[in-house]
This record gives structure tokens, sequence and C-alpha cells, in this order.
């Protein structure tokens, strides 16, 4: 009877002690990104540690940051969007058409038209948003499962990346293209940039618009926010439309970083993403989730991937590293969803 009672208290302790984490979920984020980067930093003999490292960190971050935004927005409301890899994909191989001046392979390779980079960038972006739009409509207006959309449709975009570069790689773009990926305004790089500004439309648009709201209210309980006069449908239509923009928008970053593109561009993007998300807090079941922690989630996977390719671990292991760090999240979350608010 007293082990009984004591390991009743132990798991009332444990209770309220998840209860409080919850309320500081941010800052514990903060303490474990902050953890993580002093045991690279003493393990490396403080090589993690050098600007120049740090600056490749924020630049690497970037391009999965702003993703993983469009992603946030679409795992409010409950769900999912798979072909954001897909999207950035087929948007640098078509824009890389656009803008090259040289054929791959002697000739052999996609047909190239040299246009100007403004109407390359608008064009990627506008995949984004035309992609967003059918993943949308199909998961809002025709009810199809999130998951189902938009792995299809990131086949359909593999395929056509495919088709259009042959399986060649596109190359001789525009020096002025990597502007948006490797410039630098006032000693700041661009892909940072970037990414901090699409950080801070989407706290404001989370925290201080009706639609922010309504999106919190989608995935928490559609029913209710239906009932209370919002429309559901075109809530989910228009995450998914933002997310879209926002993946290409990362395709825009890789494409001007690389300064090539072809079927491995943005390659587990979608993955990268969804792991920033989770690892920031963010409920998969919708409902629940702060830009914040979802930033401070993109660092702290920015920075495990810069520790392990620093120990030059390899790439299969690295995706293992990252499958388990989904299921620790999620655990997470699915224990925090089953104690009592």
């Amino acid at each position: 009877m007293i082990v009984e009672a004591q390991e009743e208290k132990t798991a009332v302790r444990v209770r309220r002690f998840l209860r409080r984490l919850s309320r500081h979920q941010n800052a514990v984020l903060a303490i474990i990104l902050a953890a993580i980067i002093a045991t690279l930093g003493g393990l490396t003999h403080g090589g993690t540690l050098t600007a120049s490292n740090v600056r490749n960190i924020w630049i690497q971050s970037s391009t999965r940051g702003i993703a993983a935004v469009g992603q946030l927005f679409v795992i409010l409301t409950a769900g999912i969007d798979l072909s954001v890899g897909g999207m950035a994909m087929l948007s640098a191989i078509v824009g890389g058409v656009m803008m090259s001046t040289e054929s791959a392979a002697g000739g052999h390779g996609a047909q190239v038209y040299g246009l100007p980079v403004a109407v390359g960038v608008v064009t990627m972006l506008l995949i984004g948003l035309a992609s967003g739009t059918v993943n949308g409509a199909l998961v809002s207006r025709v009810s199809m499962p999130p998951l189902i959309v938009t792995l299809a449709l990131w086949e359909i975009a593999d395929g056509l990346g495919l088709s259009i570069c042959k399986g060649l790689t596109i190359s001789h773009l525009p020096d002025s293209l990597t502007f948006f990926g490797q410039g630098n305004v006032g000693g700041v790089p661009v892909p940072v940039i970037i990414f901090v500004a699409v950080a801070a439309v989407a706290y404001f648009v989370l925290n201080y618009t009706t639609f922010g709201r309504a999106v919190r209210a989608v995935g928490g309980d559609p029913e209710a926010a239906w009932l209370s006069g919002i429309n559901v449908p075109k809530v989910r239509f228009s995450v998914y439309v933002i997310s879209g923009f926002l993946a290409t928008l990362a395709g825009v970053v890789v494409l001007s970083r690389s300064m090539a593109a072809f079927t491995g561009t943005a390659e587990g993007l979608e993955l990268d993403s969804i792991t920033a998300v989770c690892i920031g807090g963010v409920s998969l079941m919708g409902g629940r989730g702060t830009l914040v922690g979802v930033v401070i989630g993109v660092l702290i996977l920015g920075v495990i991937n810069n520790g392990m390719n620093v120990f030059a671990i390899e790439p299969a292991l690295q995706f293992f590293v990252k499958g388990a760090i989904i299921i620790i999240a999620v655990a997470v979350d699915t224990m925090r969803r089953r104690q009592p608010h």
C-alpha cells in the first residue's frame, strides 16, 4: 500500500511538472537549443561557435524555415503538406529553364529561354500559388485527405520536373539571381532577411488578425468554428495556398544558392519543414502551436544538422535521427494532450 501510494504521488508530480512545462514551452525549447549549442561547442572545442559557422547555420536554416512557416499554417488546421519539396524542386527546374542561357549536354537537355530573372522568379512563385490552389481545393472542397492529396501532388511534381530537365542539371543561370541566396544587405545574408520577414508577417497574421484566430479555431474544433461563423473550407483552402507559395519561395532561395536545378533540388524539404514544426511544439492534431516555437524548432534542427555534418555522420543516419526526433516530438504532444488543463 505504501509503495502504491508513493507511485501515485510520483505520477501526480510528473503530471504537474508536464503541465508547468506546457505553459512555458518556448522557454524550454530555448533552453534545449542553448544546451545543444553548448554541447556541440564543447565537443568541437569551439569549432561550431565560430562566426562563420553560426552564419552558415542561419543561412541553411532559412530555407527550411521559410517552408516550415507555411507548414505551420497547414498543421494548425490539422492538415499536412507533403508536396513542399516537390513544389520547390519543380519551381526551381521551371525557373532554371526560363532563366538559363545554355542547354545541358550540348543541347540535348531541356530547351532554355534566357528570360530575365524577374520573370523566372515570379513564375516560380506563381507555380507555388497554383499548387497550393490545387491542394486547397481538393482538401477543402472535395474533402480528400490532405496526406493523399499532397503526396499525389509531390509525385506529379517529381514527374514533371524529371520530364522537363530530362534527368540533367540546369545551370548557366544569370549572376543577378545570386542575390536571393548569396547576397547581403548591411552584412546580413538575404536568405536570413527573407526568413525573418516571412516569420514576422506570419506572427502578425496568426496573433493579430481574424484569419489567424480562424486558423487555430478550425484546427481545434472545426464544427465549433463553423457554428461560430467561420468559413472552414475557405480557411483550409487558404493555408494550402500559403504553404505552396512559401515552398516555392524557399525554392527561389535554394536555386539562388546552388545556381543549378535538378530533380534532387530541395530534396527532403517536406521532412525538414514537418520536423521543425514538430520540434517547435505544434500539435499535429491542429489548433495548438506558436510561430516562435517553430522558429526555435528550425534553429534546433539547423544546429543538429550542422553538428552531424561537422562529425561527418552519413546521410542515412541523419534521416534516422530526424525520424526519431519527429516520433519524440509527437509523443510529447500526445502526453501533453492527455493532461487536464
